[in-house]
Protein backbone atom coordinates (compact mmCIF):
# COMPACT_ATOMS: atom_id res chain seq x y z
CA UNK A 1 0.00 0.00 0.00
CA UNK A 2 1.46 3.41 -0.95
CA UNK A 3 1.66 6.28 1.54
CA UNK A 4 -1.09 8.13 -0.37
CA UNK A 5 -3.47 5.15 0.03
CA UNK A 6 -2.94 4.70 3.79
CA UNK A 7 -5.98 5.62 5.89
CA UNK A 8 -5.45 6.26 9.59
CA UNK A 9 -7.90 6.97 12.38
CA UNK A 10 -8.03 7.09 16.18
CA UNK A 11 -9.97 4.19 17.66
CA UNK A 12 -10.58 2.22 20.82
CA UNK A 13 -9.49 -1.35 20.16
CA UNK A 14 -10.80 -4.32 22.15
CA UNK A 15 -9.12 -7.73 21.95
CA UNK A 16 -10.67 -10.78 23.61
CA UNK A 17 -10.03 -14.50 23.84
CA UNK A 18 -11.21 -17.49 25.88
CA UNK A 19 -8.91 -18.55 28.73
CA UNK A 20 -7.89 -22.22 28.60
CA UNK A 21 -9.54 -22.76 25.21
CA UNK A 22 -6.99 -25.32 23.97
CA UNK A 23 -7.47 -27.53 27.02
CA UNK A 24 -11.24 -27.38 26.64
CA UNK A 25 -10.95 -28.38 22.97
CA UNK A 26 -8.78 -31.36 23.93
CA UNK A 27 -11.37 -32.54 26.44
CA UNK A 28 -14.54 -31.92 24.40
CA UNK A 29 -14.11 -30.41 20.94
CA UNK A 30 -17.74 -30.59 19.85
CA UNK A 31 -19.10 -29.28 23.14
CA UNK A 32 -16.57 -26.44 23.30
CA UNK A 33 -17.30 -25.29 19.73
CA UNK A 34 -21.05 -25.40 20.33
CA UNK A 35 -20.76 -23.43 23.59
CA UNK A 36 -18.48 -20.81 22.05
CA UNK A 37 -20.74 -20.34 19.03
CA UNK A 38 -23.68 -19.77 21.38
CA UNK A 39 -21.66 -17.19 23.35
CA UNK A 40 -20.73 -15.28 20.19
CA UNK A 41 -24.36 -15.29 19.02
CA UNK A 42 -26.16 -14.59 22.31
CA UNK A 43 -23.68 -12.61 24.42
CA UNK A 44 -20.65 -11.18 22.64
CA UNK A 45 -22.09 -9.95 19.33
CA UNK A 46 -25.20 -8.30 20.86
CA UNK A 47 -23.05 -6.48 23.46
CA UNK A 48 -20.81 -5.10 20.68
CA UNK A 49 -23.77 -4.03 18.54
CA UNK A 50 -25.49 -2.32 21.51
CA UNK A 51 -22.39 -0.11 22.02
CA UNK A 52 -21.86 0.72 18.33
CA UNK A 53 -18.77 -1.44 17.93
CA UNK A 54 -17.54 -3.18 14.80
CA UNK A 55 -16.23 -6.74 14.95
CA UNK A 56 -13.15 -6.60 12.73
CA UNK A 57 -12.55 -10.36 12.89
CA UNK A 58 -13.21 -13.52 14.84
CA UNK A 59 -10.21 -15.84 15.19
CA UNK A 60 -11.24 -19.18 16.67
CA UNK A 61 -11.64 -18.30 20.34
CA UNK A 62 -10.58 -14.65 19.88
CA UNK A 63 -12.08 -11.42 18.60
CA UNK A 64 -10.82 -7.99 17.54
CA UNK A 65 -13.35 -5.14 17.86
CA UNK A 66 -13.13 -1.43 16.94
CA UNK A 67 -15.05 1.39 18.66
CA UNK A 68 -15.24 5.10 17.94
CA UNK A 69 -15.79 5.74 21.68
CA UNK A 70 -13.54 4.56 24.51
CA UNK A 71 -16.48 4.62 26.92
CA UNK A 72 -18.45 2.36 24.59
CA UNK A 73 -15.53 -0.07 24.37
CA UNK A 74 -15.14 -0.33 28.15
CA UNK A 75 -18.87 -0.58 28.82
CA UNK A 76 -19.08 -3.33 26.20
CA UNK A 77 -16.27 -5.27 27.89
CA UNK A 78 -17.89 -4.91 31.32
CA UNK A 79 -21.26 -6.05 29.95
CA UNK A 80 -19.65 -9.11 28.35
CA UNK A 81 -17.77 -10.11 31.49
CA UNK A 82 -20.78 -9.67 33.74
CA UNK A 83 -22.98 -11.65 31.36
CA UNK A 84 -20.36 -14.41 31.27
CA UNK A 85 -20.30 -14.47 35.07
CA UNK A 86 -24.07 -14.97 35.11
CA UNK A 87 -23.84 -17.65 32.42
CA UNK A 88 -21.14 -19.56 34.28
CA UNK A 89 -23.32 -19.99 37.37
CA UNK A 90 -25.30 -22.73 35.64
CA UNK A 91 -23.35 -23.58 32.47
CA UNK A 92 -22.24 -27.18 31.97
CA UNK A 93 -19.08 -25.83 30.30
CA UNK A 94 -17.99 -22.56 31.99
CA UNK A 95 -15.89 -20.18 29.87
CA UNK A 96 -14.07 -16.99 30.74
CA UNK A 97 -12.85 -14.21 28.47
CA UNK A 98 -9.69 -12.16 28.92
CA UNK A 99 -10.13 -8.67 27.44
CA UNK A 100 -7.56 -5.97 26.65
CA UNK A 101 -8.44 -2.41 25.53
CA UNK A 102 -6.30 0.47 24.33
CA UNK A 103 -6.79 3.79 22.57
CA UNK A 104 -4.56 4.42 19.59
CA UNK A 105 -4.14 5.15 15.93
CA UNK A 106 -4.92 2.32 13.54
CA UNK A 107 -4.12 1.78 9.88
CA UNK A 108 -7.17 0.80 7.84
CA UNK A 109 -7.01 -1.59 4.91
CA UNK A 110 -10.43 -2.58 3.62
CA UNK A 111 -12.33 -4.04 6.58
CA UNK A 112 -9.14 -4.85 8.49
CA UNK A 113 -7.07 -2.67 10.85
CA UNK A 114 -3.37 -2.76 11.75
CA UNK A 115 -0.80 -0.83 13.77
CA UNK A 116 0.53 -0.39 17.28
CA UNK A 117 -2.97 0.04 18.72
CA UNK A 118 -3.98 -3.42 17.54
CA UNK A 119 -0.73 -4.95 18.80
CA UNK A 120 -1.05 -3.33 22.23
CA UNK A 121 -4.68 -4.45 22.65
CA UNK A 122 -3.67 -8.01 21.81
CA UNK A 123 -0.75 -7.92 24.29
CA UNK A 124 -2.98 -6.48 27.02
CA UNK A 125 -5.53 -9.23 26.42
CA UNK A 126 -2.77 -11.81 26.92
CA UNK A 127 -1.99 -10.39 30.38
CA UNK A 128 -5.57 -9.64 31.43
CA UNK A 129 -7.07 -11.56 34.36
CA UNK A 130 -9.30 -14.49 33.53
CA UNK A 131 -12.82 -13.06 33.55
CA UNK A 132 -11.45 -9.51 33.71
CA UNK A 133 -10.18 -6.54 31.74
CA UNK A 134 -6.78 -4.86 31.37
CA UNK A 135 -6.65 -1.35 29.86
CA UNK A 136 -3.96 1.16 28.98
CA UNK A 137 -3.51 4.39 30.93
CA UNK A 138 -5.05 6.39 28.10
CA UNK A 139 -8.24 4.33 28.31
CA UNK A 140 -8.49 4.63 32.06
CA UNK A 141 -8.06 8.43 31.87
CA UNK A 142 -10.85 8.71 29.29
CA UNK A 143 -13.39 6.58 31.19
CA UNK A 144 -12.66 7.64 34.77
CA UNK A 145 -16.01 8.45 36.40
CA UNK A 146 -17.97 7.55 33.25
CA UNK A 147 -18.40 3.77 33.59
CA UNK A 148 -19.84 1.47 36.25
CA UNK A 149 -16.54 -0.05 37.32
CA UNK A 150 -13.39 0.90 39.18
CA UNK A 151 -10.02 0.04 37.69
CA UNK A 152 -7.11 -0.89 39.98
CA UNK A 153 -3.55 0.23 39.31
CA UNK A 154 -1.75 -2.82 37.85
CA UNK A 155 1.62 -1.12 37.55
CA UNK A 156 3.88 -0.79 34.55
CA UNK A 157 4.34 -3.64 32.09
CA UNK A 158 6.72 -4.32 29.23
CA UNK A 159 4.82 -5.75 26.28
CA UNK A 160 6.38 -7.93 23.59
CA UNK A 161 7.47 -5.95 20.48
CA UNK A 162 6.42 -2.67 22.13
CA UNK A 163 9.42 -0.45 22.87
CA UNK A 164 8.08 1.66 25.72
CA UNK A 165 6.79 0.41 29.12
CA UNK A 166 3.04 0.87 29.53
CA UNK A 167 1.04 1.87 32.60
CA UNK A 168 -1.98 -0.46 32.87
CA UNK A 169 -5.14 -0.72 34.92
CA UNK A 170 -7.11 -3.83 35.86
CA UNK A 171 -10.75 -4.64 36.42
CA UNK A 172 -10.35 -8.05 38.04
CA UNK A 173 -12.09 -11.34 37.54
CA UNK A 174 -13.56 -11.07 41.05
CA UNK A 175 -16.32 -8.78 39.81
CA UNK A 176 -17.28 -11.11 36.98
CA UNK A 177 -17.39 -14.36 38.90
CA UNK A 178 -20.69 -15.89 39.88
CA UNK A 179 -21.79 -14.08 43.02
CA UNK A 180 -21.50 -16.18 46.16
CA UNK A 181 -23.42 -15.08 49.24
CA UNK A 182 -21.16 -13.72 51.95
CA UNK A 183 -21.89 -16.50 54.40
CA UNK A 184 -18.73 -17.01 56.37
CA UNK A 185 -17.65 -14.56 59.03
CA UNK A 186 -14.14 -15.63 59.91
CA UNK A 187 -13.92 -15.71 63.68
CA UNK A 188 -10.21 -16.52 63.64
CA UNK A 189 -8.26 -14.56 61.01
CA UNK A 190 -4.69 -15.36 60.14
CA UNK A 191 -2.58 -15.16 63.27
CA UNK A 192 -1.40 -11.56 63.48
CA UNK A 193 1.68 -12.66 65.42
CA UNK A 194 2.92 -14.79 62.52
CA UNK A 195 4.40 -13.58 59.23
CA UNK A 196 1.77 -14.18 56.53
CA UNK A 197 2.78 -15.11 53.00
CA UNK A 198 1.33 -15.70 49.52
CA UNK A 199 3.44 -17.57 46.97
CA UNK A 200 2.37 -16.44 43.50
CA UNK A 201 2.63 -18.65 40.40
CA UNK A 202 6.12 -18.37 38.92
CA UNK A 203 6.10 -17.06 35.36
CA UNK A 204 7.51 -19.36 32.69
CA UNK A 205 9.62 -17.30 30.28
CA UNK A 206 9.21 -18.76 26.82
CA UNK A 207 6.51 -20.66 24.97
CA UNK A 208 7.33 -24.19 26.12
CA UNK A 209 4.26 -25.75 27.89
CA UNK A 210 6.56 -28.14 29.79
CA UNK A 211 8.35 -25.14 31.26
CA UNK A 212 5.07 -23.74 32.56
CA UNK A 213 4.19 -27.14 34.03
CA UNK A 214 7.58 -27.23 35.74
CA UNK A 215 7.08 -23.71 37.15
CA UNK A 216 3.68 -24.67 38.61
CA UNK A 217 5.11 -27.83 40.11
CA UNK A 218 8.03 -25.98 41.68
CA UNK A 219 5.66 -23.53 43.39
CA UNK A 220 3.51 -26.47 44.55
CA UNK A 221 6.48 -28.02 46.34
CA UNK A 222 7.60 -24.72 47.86
CA UNK A 223 4.06 -24.16 49.19
CA UNK A 224 3.87 -27.69 50.60
CA UNK A 225 7.18 -27.30 52.41
CA UNK A 226 6.39 -23.85 53.82
CA UNK A 227 2.97 -24.98 55.01
CA UNK A 228 4.70 -27.40 57.40
CA UNK A 229 6.15 -24.49 59.40
CA UNK A 230 4.22 -23.60 62.54
CA UNK A 231 5.81 -20.14 62.62
CA UNK A 232 4.36 -19.08 59.25
CA UNK A 233 0.85 -18.52 57.87
CA UNK A 234 0.80 -19.50 54.19
CA UNK A 235 -2.10 -18.82 51.82
CA UNK A 236 -3.29 -21.96 50.03
CA UNK A 237 -2.39 -22.78 46.43
CA UNK A 238 -5.79 -22.30 44.81
CA UNK A 239 -6.06 -18.79 46.29
CA UNK A 240 -2.65 -17.62 45.10
CA UNK A 241 -2.98 -19.43 41.74
CA UNK A 242 -6.12 -17.42 41.00
CA UNK A 243 -3.69 -14.68 39.93
CA UNK A 244 -1.94 -16.81 37.33
CA UNK A 245 -1.60 -15.04 33.99
CA UNK A 246 -2.77 -11.72 35.40
CA UNK A 247 -0.92 -8.41 35.43
CA UNK A 248 0.41 -8.37 38.97
CA UNK A 249 0.04 -5.51 41.44
CA UNK A 250 1.67 -6.99 44.53
CA UNK A 251 0.06 -4.46 46.88
CA UNK A 252 -3.44 -5.21 45.62
CA UNK A 253 -2.90 -8.98 45.76
CA UNK A 254 -1.58 -8.76 49.32
CA UNK A 255 -4.63 -6.72 50.31
CA UNK A 256 -7.06 -9.16 48.68
CA UNK A 257 -5.44 -12.21 50.30
CA UNK A 258 -4.77 -10.57 53.65
CA UNK A 259 -1.01 -11.14 53.74
CA UNK A 260 2.04 -9.01 54.51
CA UNK A 261 4.58 -10.75 52.25
CA UNK A 262 4.51 -12.00 48.67
CA UNK A 263 6.95 -14.35 46.97
CA UNK A 264 7.12 -14.19 43.19
CA UNK A 265 9.54 -15.60 40.64
CA UNK A 266 10.25 -16.86 37.16
CA UNK A 267 11.63 -19.92 35.41
CA UNK A 268 13.66 -19.84 32.21
CA UNK A 269 15.06 -22.89 30.42
CA UNK A 270 18.03 -22.63 28.09
CA UNK A 271 19.37 -25.90 26.72
CA UNK A 272 20.00 -28.23 29.63
CA UNK A 273 20.06 -25.41 32.20
CA UNK A 274 17.31 -23.91 34.34
CA UNK A 275 17.39 -20.41 35.79
CA UNK A 276 14.98 -19.83 38.65
CA UNK A 277 14.67 -16.30 40.02
CA UNK A 278 12.71 -15.55 43.19
CA UNK A 279 12.08 -12.43 45.25
CA UNK A 280 10.31 -11.77 48.54
CA UNK A 281 8.44 -8.47 48.81
CA UNK A 282 7.04 -6.65 51.82
CA UNK A 283 3.72 -5.61 50.29
CA UNK A 284 3.13 -2.91 52.91
CA UNK A 285 6.22 -0.96 51.82
CA UNK A 286 7.04 -2.42 48.40
CA UNK A 287 10.56 -3.17 49.63
CA UNK A 288 12.34 -6.25 48.26
CA UNK A 289 13.43 -8.11 51.38
CA UNK A 290 15.23 -10.91 49.63
CA UNK A 291 16.04 -12.02 46.09
CA UNK A 292 18.15 -14.76 44.62
CA UNK A 293 18.80 -16.63 41.40
CA UNK A 294 19.38 -20.36 41.03
CA UNK A 295 21.09 -21.83 37.96
CA UNK A 296 20.63 -25.59 37.90
CA UNK A 297 20.14 -28.62 35.70
CA UNK A 298 16.65 -30.21 35.78
CA UNK A 299 17.96 -32.98 38.03
CA UNK A 300 18.58 -30.37 40.74
CA UNK A 301 14.99 -29.16 41.09
CA UNK A 302 14.57 -30.54 44.60
CA UNK A 303 17.74 -28.83 45.79
CA UNK A 304 16.35 -25.57 44.38
CA UNK A 305 13.10 -26.09 46.26
CA UNK A 306 14.98 -26.66 49.52
CA UNK A 307 17.27 -23.66 49.01
CA UNK A 308 14.40 -21.27 48.29
CA UNK A 309 12.38 -22.59 51.23
CA UNK A 310 15.28 -22.35 53.67
CA UNK A 311 16.26 -18.86 52.52
CA UNK A 312 12.67 -17.67 52.70
CA UNK A 313 12.14 -19.12 56.16
CA UNK A 314 15.27 -17.34 57.37
CA UNK A 315 14.24 -14.01 55.88
CA UNK A 316 10.77 -14.30 57.42
CA UNK A 317 12.49 -14.73 60.78
CA UNK A 318 10.70 -17.97 61.54
CA UNK A 319 12.31 -19.51 64.62
CA UNK A 320 12.70 -23.12 63.66
CA UNK A 321 12.90 -25.96 66.10
CA UNK A 322 15.08 -28.88 65.25
CA UNK A 323 12.03 -30.89 64.19
CA UNK A 324 10.78 -28.14 61.89
CA UNK A 325 14.24 -27.75 60.40
CA UNK A 326 14.22 -31.45 59.52
CA UNK A 327 10.71 -31.27 58.04
CA UNK A 328 11.75 -28.37 55.79
CA UNK A 329 13.31 -30.92 53.49
CA UNK A 330 9.90 -32.50 52.96
CA UNK A 331 8.98 -33.08 49.35
CA UNK A 332 6.50 -35.34 47.63
CA UNK A 333 9.06 -37.58 45.94
CA UNK A 334 12.72 -37.66 44.94
CA UNK A 335 12.00 -38.87 41.42
CA UNK A 336 11.43 -36.14 38.80
CA UNK A 337 9.04 -38.16 36.62
CA UNK A 338 7.09 -39.27 39.69
CA UNK A 339 6.97 -35.66 40.86
CA UNK A 340 5.40 -34.56 37.57
CA UNK A 341 2.78 -37.33 37.84
CA UNK A 342 2.10 -36.26 41.43
CA UNK A 343 1.33 -32.70 40.25
CA UNK A 344 -0.85 -33.98 37.39
CA UNK A 345 -2.82 -36.13 39.84
CA UNK A 346 -3.36 -33.15 42.12
CA UNK A 347 -4.87 -31.23 39.22
CA UNK A 348 -7.41 -34.03 38.69
CA UNK A 349 -8.08 -34.38 42.42
CA UNK A 350 -8.89 -30.67 42.78
CA UNK A 351 -11.66 -30.83 40.20
CA UNK A 352 -15.26 -31.33 41.37
CA UNK A 353 -15.50 -34.76 42.98
CA UNK A 354 -16.68 -37.41 40.55
CA UNK A 355 -15.86 -40.95 39.48
CA UNK A 356 -13.91 -39.58 36.49
CA UNK A 357 -11.72 -37.16 38.45
CA UNK A 358 -11.17 -39.78 41.15
CA UNK A 359 -9.97 -42.46 38.71
CA UNK A 360 -7.79 -40.00 36.75
CA UNK A 361 -5.98 -38.93 39.94
CA UNK A 362 -5.61 -42.55 41.00
CA UNK A 363 -3.98 -43.55 37.69
CA UNK A 364 -1.43 -40.72 37.97
CA UNK A 365 -0.51 -41.48 41.57
CA UNK A 366 -0.23 -45.22 41.00
CA UNK A 367 2.24 -44.55 38.17
CA UNK A 368 4.15 -42.11 40.37
CA UNK A 369 4.33 -44.54 43.27
CA UNK A 370 5.67 -47.28 40.97
CA UNK A 371 8.57 -44.93 40.24
CA UNK A 372 9.11 -43.96 43.89
CA UNK A 373 7.60 -46.52 46.32
CA UNK A 374 9.23 -44.75 49.30
CA UNK A 375 7.20 -41.55 48.93
CA UNK A 376 5.13 -41.09 52.09
CA UNK A 377 2.94 -38.47 50.44
CA UNK A 378 2.04 -40.61 47.43
CA UNK A 379 1.18 -43.56 49.67
CA UNK A 380 -0.97 -41.28 51.85
CA UNK A 381 -2.79 -39.73 48.91
CA UNK A 382 -3.61 -43.14 47.46
CA UNK A 383 -4.86 -44.21 50.87
CA UNK A 384 -7.15 -41.17 50.88
CA UNK A 385 -8.44 -42.01 47.39
CA UNK A 386 -9.32 -45.56 48.45
CA UNK A 387 -11.09 -44.17 51.54
CA UNK A 388 -13.18 -42.00 49.17
CA UNK A 389 -13.83 -45.04 47.01
CA UNK A 390 -15.02 -46.99 50.05
CA UNK A 391 -17.42 -44.18 50.92
CA UNK A 392 -18.80 -43.44 47.44
CA UNK A 393 -18.29 -46.73 45.61
CA UNK A 394 -16.67 -45.16 42.55
CA UNK A 395 -14.57 -48.15 41.43
CA UNK A 396 -17.17 -50.83 42.05
CA UNK A 397 -15.16 -52.57 44.80
CA UNK A 398 -17.01 -53.56 47.97
CA UNK A 399 -16.43 -51.25 50.92
CA UNK A 400 -14.28 -53.56 53.02
CA UNK A 401 -11.95 -54.36 50.12
CA UNK A 402 -11.46 -50.64 49.45
CA UNK A 403 -10.83 -49.97 53.15
CA UNK A 404 -8.23 -52.73 53.37
CA UNK A 405 -6.44 -51.26 50.35
CA UNK A 406 -6.59 -47.82 51.95
CA UNK A 407 -5.20 -49.25 55.20
CA UNK A 408 -2.22 -50.72 53.37
CA UNK A 409 -1.28 -47.40 51.76
CA UNK A 410 -1.67 -45.46 55.02
CA UNK A 411 0.41 -47.96 56.98
CA UNK A 412 3.22 -47.69 54.40
CA UNK A 413 3.04 -43.88 54.50
CA UNK A 414 3.31 -43.81 58.29
CA UNK A 415 6.19 -46.30 58.30
CA UNK A 416 8.08 -43.90 56.00
CA UNK A 417 7.01 -40.65 57.73
CA UNK A 418 5.15 -40.99 61.05
CA UNK A 419 4.45 -37.23 60.96
CA UNK A 420 2.73 -37.14 57.57
CA UNK A 421 -0.45 -35.02 57.96
CA UNK A 422 -1.89 -36.54 54.78
CA UNK A 423 -1.49 -40.06 56.20
CA UNK A 424 -3.19 -39.15 59.47
CA UNK A 425 -5.98 -37.41 57.50
CA UNK A 426 -6.61 -40.59 55.49
CA UNK A 427 -6.45 -42.68 58.67
CA UNK A 428 -9.16 -40.49 60.20
CA UNK A 429 -11.44 -41.15 57.24
CA UNK A 430 -10.86 -44.90 57.36
CA UNK A 431 -11.57 -45.05 61.09
CA UNK A 432 -14.75 -43.00 60.58
CA UNK A 433 -16.09 -45.46 58.01
CA UNK A 434 -15.45 -48.26 60.52
CA UNK A 435 -17.44 -46.31 63.16
CA UNK A 436 -14.41 -46.10 65.46
CA UNK A 437 -15.34 -42.54 66.35
CA UNK A 438 -12.95 -41.83 69.23
CA UNK A 439 -9.96 -43.04 67.22
CA UNK A 440 -11.13 -41.15 64.14
CA UNK A 441 -11.36 -37.89 66.10
CA UNK A 442 -7.90 -38.45 67.56
CA UNK A 443 -6.45 -39.05 64.08
CA UNK A 444 -8.15 -35.90 62.76
CA UNK A 445 -6.64 -33.84 65.58
CA UNK A 446 -3.21 -35.35 64.92
CA UNK A 447 -3.48 -34.48 61.21
CA UNK A 448 -4.47 -30.89 62.05
CA UNK A 449 -1.56 -30.51 64.47
CA UNK A 450 0.92 -31.71 61.84
CA UNK A 451 -0.73 -29.77 58.98
CA UNK A 452 -1.23 -26.40 60.65
CA UNK A 453 -1.26 -24.56 57.31
CA UNK A 454 -2.87 -27.20 55.09
CA UNK A 455 -6.50 -26.10 54.60
CA UNK A 456 -7.66 -29.37 53.01
CA UNK A 457 -6.33 -31.30 56.00
CA UNK A 458 -8.02 -28.92 58.45
CA UNK A 459 -11.39 -28.98 56.67
CA UNK A 460 -11.43 -32.76 56.26
CA UNK A 461 -10.50 -33.05 59.94
CA UNK A 462 -13.44 -30.77 60.69
CA UNK A 463 -15.71 -33.09 58.72
CA UNK A 464 -14.51 -36.09 60.75
CA UNK A 465 -14.86 -34.26 64.06
CA UNK A 466 -18.41 -33.23 63.18
CA UNK A 467 -19.34 -36.82 62.32
CA UNK A 468 -17.84 -37.89 65.66
CA UNK A 469 -20.14 -35.54 67.59
CA UNK A 470 -17.69 -32.66 68.02
CA UNK A 471 -19.24 -30.01 65.77
CA UNK A 472 -18.22 -27.01 67.89
CA UNK A 473 -14.58 -28.10 67.87
CA UNK A 474 -14.81 -28.65 64.13
CA UNK A 475 -16.15 -25.14 63.42
CA UNK A 476 -13.06 -23.43 64.84
CA UNK A 477 -10.82 -25.67 62.74
CA UNK A 478 -12.79 -25.10 59.52
CA UNK A 479 -12.88 -21.33 60.02
CA UNK A 480 -9.10 -21.34 60.41
CA UNK A 481 -8.84 -23.14 57.06
CA UNK A 482 -11.08 -20.52 55.43
CA UNK A 483 -8.81 -17.77 56.72
CA UNK A 484 -5.82 -19.56 55.22
CA UNK A 485 -7.61 -20.06 51.91
CA UNK A 486 -9.70 -16.99 50.96
CA UNK A 487 -10.50 -18.45 47.52
CA UNK A 488 -11.61 -21.77 48.95
CA UNK A 489 -13.09 -24.91 47.40
CA UNK A 490 -16.92 -24.99 47.40
CA UNK A 491 -16.98 -28.20 49.46
CA UNK A 492 -15.52 -26.26 52.40
CA UNK A 493 -18.95 -24.58 52.70
CA UNK A 494 -20.68 -27.95 52.82
CA UNK A 495 -18.46 -29.13 55.67
CA UNK A 496 -18.87 -25.82 57.53
CA UNK A 497 -22.64 -25.83 57.03
CA UNK A 498 -22.91 -29.37 58.39
CA UNK A 499 -20.89 -28.40 61.47
CA UNK A 500 -23.09 -25.33 62.02
CA UNK A 501 -26.26 -27.44 61.59
CA UNK A 502 -25.21 -30.13 64.04
CA UNK A 503 -24.02 -27.49 66.51
CA UNK A 504 -27.52 -25.95 66.44
CA UNK A 505 -26.51 -22.78 64.53
CA UNK A 506 -29.32 -23.07 61.98
CA UNK A 507 -29.23 -19.66 60.27
CA UNK A 508 -25.47 -19.82 59.72
CA UNK A 509 -25.87 -23.35 58.40
CA UNK A 510 -28.48 -22.28 55.83
CA UNK A 511 -26.28 -19.41 54.66
CA UNK A 512 -23.32 -21.76 54.22
CA UNK A 513 -25.40 -24.31 52.32
CA UNK A 514 -26.85 -21.60 50.08
CA UNK A 515 -23.31 -20.52 49.30
CA UNK A 516 -22.39 -24.12 48.48
CA UNK A 517 -25.39 -24.42 46.16
CA UNK A 518 -24.47 -21.11 44.45
CA UNK A 519 -21.02 -22.44 43.57
CA UNK A 520 -21.90 -26.12 43.02
CA UNK A 521 -25.58 -26.24 41.97
CA UNK A 522 -27.57 -28.79 43.95
CA UNK A 523 -24.99 -29.38 46.66
CA UNK A 524 -26.12 -28.24 50.11
CA UNK A 525 -29.83 -28.44 49.25
CA UNK A 526 -30.33 -31.83 50.96
CA UNK A 527 -29.10 -30.30 54.21
CA UNK A 528 -31.49 -27.34 53.82
CA UNK A 529 -34.33 -29.85 53.32
CA UNK A 530 -33.42 -31.41 56.68
CA UNK A 531 -33.25 -28.05 58.46
CA UNK A 532 -36.61 -26.91 57.06
CA UNK A 533 -38.43 -30.16 57.76
CA UNK A 534 -37.08 -30.39 61.31
CA UNK A 535 -38.13 -26.77 61.93
CA UNK A 536 -41.72 -27.71 61.01
CA UNK A 537 -41.66 -26.07 57.57
CA UNK A 538 -42.65 -29.10 55.51
CA UNK A 539 -43.95 -27.13 52.52
CA UNK A 540 -40.65 -25.27 52.21
CA UNK A 541 -38.74 -28.53 52.61
CA UNK A 542 -40.73 -30.07 49.75
CA UNK A 543 -40.02 -27.07 47.51
CA UNK A 544 -36.29 -27.37 48.26
CA UNK A 545 -36.43 -31.12 47.60
CA UNK A 546 -37.83 -30.43 44.12
CA UNK A 547 -34.86 -28.12 43.47
CA UNK A 548 -32.49 -30.77 44.78
CA UNK A 549 -33.79 -33.55 42.53
CA UNK A 550 -33.79 -31.22 39.50
CA UNK A 551 -30.15 -30.23 40.09
CA UNK A 552 -28.92 -33.68 41.18
CA UNK A 553 -31.14 -36.37 39.61
CA UNK A 554 -28.95 -39.17 41.02
CA UNK A 555 -29.42 -38.03 44.64
CA UNK A 556 -31.58 -40.48 46.61
CA UNK A 557 -32.20 -41.41 50.22
CA UNK A 558 -30.28 -44.64 49.61
CA UNK A 559 -27.26 -42.67 48.31
CA UNK A 560 -27.37 -40.39 51.36
CA UNK A 561 -27.52 -43.29 53.82
CA UNK A 562 -24.59 -45.04 52.12
CA UNK A 563 -22.28 -42.04 52.54
CA UNK A 564 -23.14 -41.06 56.15
CA UNK A 565 -21.20 -42.23 59.21
CA UNK A 566 -22.06 -40.49 62.48
CA UNK A 567 -21.85 -41.20 66.16
CA UNK A 568 -25.26 -39.56 66.74
CA UNK A 569 -27.46 -42.29 65.23
CA UNK A 570 -30.67 -40.59 66.42
CA UNK A 571 -29.87 -37.39 64.53
CA UNK A 572 -28.91 -39.41 61.46
CA UNK A 573 -32.23 -41.26 61.61
CA UNK A 574 -34.06 -37.92 61.90
CA UNK A 575 -32.18 -36.60 58.84
CA UNK A 576 -33.17 -39.64 56.79
CA UNK A 577 -36.79 -39.26 57.91
CA UNK A 578 -36.72 -35.59 56.86
CA UNK A 579 -35.58 -36.45 53.35
CA UNK A 580 -38.34 -39.03 53.00
CA UNK A 581 -41.00 -36.67 54.37
CA UNK A 582 -39.98 -33.99 51.88
CA UNK A 583 -40.35 -36.39 48.95
CA UNK A 584 -36.72 -37.14 48.06
CA UNK A 585 -36.72 -40.37 45.98
CA UNK A 586 -35.87 -43.52 47.91
CA UNK A 587 -33.51 -44.88 45.23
Amino acid sequence: MSEQQITRRLAAILAADVAGYSSMMERDEAGTLAALWQIWRETFNPAVAARHGRIVKLMGDGALVEFASVVDAVECAIAIQRAMGERNRTAELPMAFRIGITLGEVVVEGDDIFGDGVNIAARLEGQAPQGGILVSDAVRTQVDGKVSATFADAGTVKLKNIDRPLQVWRWGGDETAATVPSVVKIARPLDGNKPSLAVLPFSAIGNDPEQEFFADGLVEDILTALARLSGLSVIARNSSFAYKGRAIDVRQIAKELGVRYVLEGSVRKAGDRLRIAAQLIDAATGVHIWADRFDRTPSDIFAVQDEITLALATEMQVRLTEGEQARLRYTSTTNVEAWNLWIEGLNHDRRPKSRESHLAARRCWEKALALDPRSAVLNALLGDLHYSDARHGWSGEDRETALKTADGYVERALSIDPDSPDAHRAAAGILLLRSRFEEAAAAARRAAKLGLNLPDVLVFGGFVLTCCGRASEAIAQIEKALALNPIFHPWYLGVLGNAYRLAGRREEAIAAFQGYHARSPGFGLADIVMIEEQAGCLDKARETAVQLVAARPSFTVTFFVRTQFRSDVEQLAADVASLRAAGVPEG
